[in-house]
């Protein structure tokens, strides 16, 4: 029985509209605690790997890049990617069809509203706790497989050229995601398929959320999007190169990723760590606001099929390593997330079996 809720329990502030309107000082509803405020310790001039992909796409037996990939999913959770296979040209006009969107009259834009029934649309909140502080963006949340949840209705049908050039996106985003699956199912040791498998030969999830941070003008308050991993399977970021704003927590400082030309920002999520059996793990990320520049960003979530059981691959469980965590289906473990909103890692750490 869903837990869902049909309708936000206040009324929708968008974000944009409250940036766009000048004031001076943000709401109290959008304040941080002070633990949870942007610090300035950014980790320094570090920066998550950046990874050629080029010739592994065509040999997997690459092992230069392949031990690269493998230090980046265990030592990051996080790493950049060029040569990876999607036009430059696609990514450009998918990053700007979407700032078009965002810049639409906000009565053309209302038309997508969302719900917390199935967030698919224009949205500016997460978790349904009323009274909750909430992050200072808007988004649009839409799905694109399996095919059964996909209704172009709810894609934006202006600007004109925005549904075909987001089709063509995911579907040069669902190939690399299943190159990248073979790449991680190799690095452990696994058949090049096995990650696949478990997330269902068919049926697996797809879908795209475009975040849209306005100008700040408190930005050491606030956060564009709050402390949490990934509950997905992997994650795909087009991130704004020209205006930073991920952070990747990082022992106890948080790096400010500095993104690179035409590469995306790869990131495992909880459901490849509860494969992996921990072998490799999810991170905690957050965006921080900006008092001079909007931000746009895209993140595509490649996860598992909703209702299948996710738990430890067999091959990677031992008498020295049992199994971490319980088996559950994707359907269950995005509820928490859903209900709540993002915190941290509360998560995939509150299911890891006592050792």
């Amino acid at each position: 029985m869903s837990t869902l809720q049909d309708c936000w329990p206040e009324p929708v502030v968008r974000v944009q509209s409250l940036s766009e309107s000048g004031l001076s000082a943000i709401p109290t509803r959008y304040i941080k605690p002070p633990s949870e405020r942007p610090s300035l310790n950014s980790g320094g001039d570090a920066n998550i790997p950046l990874i050629d992909l080029g010739s592994l796409l065509n040999n997997l037996d690459d092992k230069t890049t392949l031990k690269q990939v493998s230090e980046a999913c265990r030592e990051w959770g996080f790493f950049q990617i060029v040569n990876h296979g999607v036009s430059p040209k696609l990514m450009h006009r998918t990053r700007e069809v979407w700032r078009q969107f965002f810049h639409l009259p906000l009565e053309q834009k209302q038309v997508y509203a969302n719900s917390p029934k199935t967030y698919e649309g224009y949205g500016s909140r997460l978790g349904v706790e009323k009274g909750a502080i909430l992050d200072w963006g808007d988004y649009y949340f839409l799905h694109y497989l399996p095919l059964v949840l996909k209704d172009q209705n709810k894609w934006p049908a202006l600007p004109d050229s925005l549904r075909e050039v987001t089709q063509e996106y995911g579907d040069e985003l669902v190939r690399l995601c299943k190159n990248l699956m073979k790449i991680l199912s190799v690095n452990l040791g696994l058949g090049e398929e096995n990650l696949q498998n478990a997330f269902g030969k068919e049926g697996i999830g797809a879908c795209v959320r475009v975040n849209y941070y306005p100008k700040c003008p408190q930005p050491d308050l606030t956060l564009g999007l709050s402390s949490h991993s990934d509950p997905g399977g992997l994650t795909l970021l087009l991130a704004d190169d020209r205006v930073p704003g991920l952070q990747v927590r990082r022992g106890g400082n948080w790096v400010t990723v500095k993104p690179f030309p035409n590469a995306f920002i790869v990131n495992i999520g909880d459901q490849i760590q509860v494969l992996s059996n921990a072998m490799y793990k999810s991170v905690e990320h957050r965006v921080i606001a900006n008092a001079v520049q909007e931000r746009l960003s895209l993140a595509f979530f490649y996860n598992p099929k909703s209702d299948l059981l996710i738990q430890p691959e067999k091959e990677l469980v031992t008498s020295d390593r049992p199994a971490l965590y319980p088996a559950m289906t994707f359907n269950e473990y995005r509820l928490y997330i859903r209900t709540k909103g993002p915190r941290g890692k509360a998560q995939v750490e509150s299911l890891k079996s006592p050792r």
